[in-house]
């Protein structure tokens, strides 16, 4: 397998496989705050979510790829594709007062640019973890004067004593993929280890971080008990079938046993207001 390199662009592609996979039918969660009068951009899975939770859908004027849930959200801002892709001038046409995005979503050149339009601009490190969602949610309903934030981290709460202790930890293998062609796994320090974490089991990759491609060799020296991909990613390579064909997988307690699993891209990582039942329908899948 020829060597890929890992860049921001390579991790954008990650989030955006979310336009392709299903749209969760989970319930919202939203406040009963006082809408505000902005015209916000979101570039961020998560952070349009939690707007969404706040109130504000009806004031988002463009979103990023990543942005999938609610799927209304589609239907009523632009959808600007890929940050790394980004028209700031697509952007600006939509006149919005405020831009929110992750420390990874722009570039200081663009967010000079928007500053120099007059807009406000909420750059937000993003902690993959259920204390740093709650603070994300903090965070952003503090930037638009709301206070009544606390139902929606009630929420989570809620959802994560759903959660069933295993009796061991079982060992999953993440498996990003566009296609067979373009096969990449999860290593420490990614959104994808840190739910595996919180749903009970063990991501087998530790000798690197971030996303590398996929080597027969690290399958089988893994030998996972589960395979766990995104519902576009496992669609990308022909279904549980097409997994098993990947060199290496046969010879994995996940392959013999064909424990391959797949949930929605943006449910399964993207840390927003939806992290406990993420935790938890992974957690359900795991005893499977």
């Amino acid at each position: 397998m020829r060597k890929l390199f890992i860049s921001t662009a390579i991790l954008a592609l990650l989030a955006s496989c979310n336009k392709e996979s299903k749209t969760d039918n989970t319930t919202e969660t939203k406040t009963e705050a006082t809408v505000s009068n902005e015209k916000i951009v979101s570039l961020n899975g998560a952070i349009t979510e939690i707007l969404a939770d706040l109130g504000e859908e009806n004031n988002l004027v463009g979103v990023d790829v990543t942005s999938t849930f609610p799927a209304s959200v589609k239907e009523k801002a632009k959808d600007l594709g890929h940050v790394r892709s980004l028209s700031i001038e697509a952007l600006l046409a939509l006149k919005p007062t405020k831009v929110y995005a992750t420390d990874k979503d722009l570039t200081p050149e663009q967010i000079a640019q928007l500053k120099n339009a007059g807009i406000t601009v909420e750059i937000i490190k993003q902690d993959y973890s259920v204390d740093g969602t709650k603070a994300l949610i903090k965070t952003i309903a503090t930037s638009l004067n709301k206070t009544d934030y606390d139902a929606i981290n009630t929420k989570i709460d809620t959802d994560l004593k759903a959660l069933k202790p295993l009796a061991t930890k079982p060992k999953v293998l993440f498996i990003y993929a566009r296609g067979a062609g373009n096969l990449m796994v999860a290593g420490k320090n990614t959104p994808v280890e840190k739910i595996i974490t919180i749903a009970g089991g063990e991501n087998v990759i530790t000798e690197f971080e971030d996303y590398k491609p996929l080597t027969p060799e690290a399958v089988v020296k893994g030998n996972p008990d589960y395979i766990l991909m995104f519902d576009s990613g496992l669609q990308s390579i022909g279904g549980v079938d097409g997994v098993l064909k990947l060199e290496g997988v046969s010879t994995t307690n996940a392959g013999k046993n064909k424990k391959i699993i797949a949930m929605d891209g943006g449910l399964l990582s993207g840390f927003g207001p939806r992290v406990g039942q993420a935790a938890v329908q992974l957690n359900q899948l795991l005893q499977k």
